[in-house]
């Protein structure tokens, strides 16, 4: 069974063939005169099945143009079974319709993504557990948890706590905190002004002097949220800010936003390409991961 990428997380595709014990399938990517994608799968014979590895992150449209044309290669190719590592679901945000005439994005995607037989899609960390009702085939998704949970061993004193920046990582907090023995966990009031879409944070739960903050989110876009709740922490006098995030973005400036801050550590996995240099950046492999899960 070959391993195929497109060409948004090709590093993440080497590491999965090399636990798969197995290489990257031959794949030319170009561009047409008029800046059309031009796909080629240069193998004679890919086998009956194949993995195809491909993040929807930026440039999002052209990763997912990429990932139908080259599904639909290797379907041609005679590949029956097609499993869709897609570590970042881009459109996932998406999962709602807030005013008439817009569309259901990510289902418009999830039906886009199967314009060739799949067996089934690997994701991780999925912004809305009803997306997998969009597809047609089984959806697992699986989460940078893990791989978290195992950077942090040893790593957890009586100081540390898990700060729950907003309403939506207070679930996901929680199952860390679970993950983690029961992480005392301090949940933060966040304000947004819907005019200008600024952050402020006003109170929380618990106080937070002295005390290791440990944040734990799925995703880091334009760096905003984490930014301000540092900034919130610092000045309630707390000794250190740590970031885990399963996705990071990318977006330009975002990084440089998180290097100027008071966070002394990110923790992202490879679910999108690295692309930064930063000091602050460690990145963890979910290549394993995703390994085990296909050897199921």
């Amino acid at each position: 069974m070959l391993v195929f990428s497109g060409s948004s997380n090709q590093t993440l595709a080497k590491k999965l063939a090399k636990e798969l014990g197995t290489r990257l399938g031959k794949v030319e990517l170009a561009r047409f005169s008029n800046d059309e994608a031009r796909v080629w799968v240069n193998e004679a014979n890919p086998g009956k099945k194949a993995v195809l590895v491909q993040s929807l992150s930026i440039p999002t449209d052209q990763h997912l143009v990429e990932f139908c044309l080259l599904a639909d290669a290797l379907n041609r190719l005679g590949v029956k079974k097609i499993i869709a590592v897609i570590p970042w679901l881009g459109y996932s945000k998406q999962d709602k319709v807030f005013r008439n005439g817009e569309p259901l994005s990510v289902k418009v995607i999830a039906k886009m993504l199967q314009v060739a037989p799949l067996d089934k899609v690997i994701t991780f960390d999925l912004h809305n557990l009803a997306i997998p009702g969009f597809f047609e085939v089984p959806v697992i998704n699986l989460s940078g948890r893990k791989v978290f949970r195992e950077q942090m061993a040893g790593k957890i004193t009586e100081q540390t706590v898990i700060a729950a920046v907003d309403a939506g990582s207070v679930k996901s907090s929680e199952r860390f905190s679970d993950d983690l023995g029961g992480v005392p966990v301090v949940y933060l009031n966040k304000i947004r002004d819907l005019a200008t879409g600024k952050v402020v944070y006003k109170s929380m739960s618990e106080p937070v002097a002295g005390k290791t903050i440990l944040i734990k989110d799925d995703l880091i876009s334009t760096g905003n949220t984490l930014v301000e709740a540092a900034k919130f922490l610092t000045k309630n006098n707390a000794a250190a800010i740590n970031v885990c995030a399963t996705h990071h973005l990318y977006v330009p400036g975002a990084q440089e936003k998180l290097d100027a801050s008071a966070i002394k550590q990110i923790m992202v996995t490879d679910t999108v390409e690295p692309r930064s240099n930063s000091k602050k950046l460690k990145v963890v492999s979910v290549a394993k991961m995703i390994a085990e899960e296909i050897a199921v």
